[in-house]
């Protein structure tokens, strides 16, 4: 897989070496929560890594200290509610 061919990402940090792709889920400021961005970025890369074989495999982390991933982005179901 080439990384130039991906389409920018706003909340993902994606690398490359010796066949191993890692992602790391980069939004520490609210604990790498969950939202709509995150997984649509998560299934362009991921759907990338399918049609490539030169990846072996693919790490998932998150950035920061305090969690991997806190979860789904709860203000996200608040927008949802006042619609």
């Amino acid at each position: 897989m080439q990384l130039t061919n991906l389409p920018t990402l706003s909340t993902l940090l994606v690398s490359l070496q010796q066949g191993i792709l890692t992602v790391t889920i980069n939004r520490p400021d609210k604990m790498n929560a969950l939202n709509r961005t995150v997984f649509e970025e998560l299934e362009k890369v991921l759907d990338t890594v399918d049609a490539d074989q030169q990846i072996k495999g693919v790490i998932i982390t998150g950035a920061g200290t305090k969690a991997f991933v806190a979860g789904a982005d709860i203000s996200e179901f608040t927008a949802l509610d006042q619609q």
